[in-house]
């Protein structure tokens, strides 16, 4: 069977990066005048994670916006584990344990850099975990392993996060100091 060459989706790629700039600016509406937002997000029964969107740059079309997940503060990172009483029968006591939350140690903490064009009413991603330079299509295989549409996976990955965020995220603290060109 014969490979089929990967072709640009260029209509669905700009789709997916007006549709993330809506997103990004429901999380963050008062980007020209604040530099940090942090909110919480409730993942699956667990302590909800600690986000932060963080301007780091102001130019007059453009926005440069990182997100990041923070740590979770000490008396949240471990949770008690108390055994029921079949179980505490079973083991011969009632053990209550300190294990780390469980989706801390299943998923890797996303960290996405984002340039977000005003003049377009675009956010697309420019760094994903310290992948810089990201390219739009990339032949496969190659010495990274990049998927040839990796670029077009994480705008989407980016808008299925920031969805998840808009649905069960609540903002946490704001900082107002301002960073420009």
């Amino acid at each position: 069977m014969r490979n089929k060459k990967y072709r640009i989706d260029l209509a669905g790629l700009m789709a997916e990066c007006e549709a993330n700039y809506l997103r990004i600016m429901k999380l963050l509406p008062d980007m020209s005048e604040i530099n940090i937002r942090e909110f919480g997000v409730e993942v699956g029964g667990n302590p909800p994670l600690q986000f932060r969107l963080e301007v780091k740059e102001r130019c007059k079309y453009t926005t440069m916006v990182d997100i990041s997940q923070q740590p979770l503060p000490l008396q949240l990172r471990e949770t008690a584990v108390q055994l029921t009483d079949r179980q505490s029968r079973e083991f011969g006591a009632s053990v209550v344990a300190a294990e780390p939350s469980t989706v801390e140690n299943w998923v890797t903490p996303p960290t996405f850099s984002l340039r977000i064009y005003h003049d377009a009413q675009m956010a697309e991603v420019i760094s994903f975990d310290n992948h810089q330079q990201l390219q739009i299509k990339y032949d496969y295989p190659n010495s990274n392993m990049y998927q040839s549409n990796e670029k077009s996976q994480l705008n989407t990955f980016l808008g299925e996060w920031l969805s998840h965020c808009l649905q069960y995220g609540h903002v946490l603290d704001d900082s107002t100091s301002s960073v420009y060109c």
